[in-house]
């Protein structure tokens, strides 16, 4: 990563998911995206993953979740926006969805979520 770009952590704490879960949210294909911002002076951008049960058992959960840890890892550093916390909730077909519908799943749900796309947009 360069410099230009964020760094990202990963959220850890269940109050963190629960205050994005209130957030406004894009849902795109096999995945939802939910963003926060901050509000504070911190220019991290902070992601976590979640897969519920119908997405299928432990196995398929995981699958799911390694699949957006990847497509985070690729996409986010060119579309989060710093100081946004973001969870990446997997649908159902996010395990079969081919990678690049995948990708494109999730960059076009970060650009919907950016917080300056209110004030460009409409």
């Amino acid at each position: 990563m360069t410099d230009a770009n964020p760094t990202i952590s990963r959220l850890t704490k269940r109050s963190e998911f629960l205050a994005c879960a209130k957030a406004p949210s894009h849902a795109k294909g096999a995945v939802v995206v939910q963003a926060r911002p901050r509000g504070d002076d911190d220019p991290r951008v902070r992601v976590g993953f979640t897969a519920t049960k119908r997405i299928g058992g432990a196995v398929e959960r995981n699958r799911a979740k390694r699949r957006m840890r990847e497509a985070a890892r690729l996409m986010l550093p060119l579309h989060g926006a710093p100081g946004v916390d973001y969870v990446i909730i997997a649908r159902g077909g996010a395990i079969s969805r081919p990678w690049d519908r995948l990708l494109d799943d999730v960059k076009t749900a970060l650009i919907r979520l950016a917080p300056d796309r209110a004030a460009h947009h409409l």
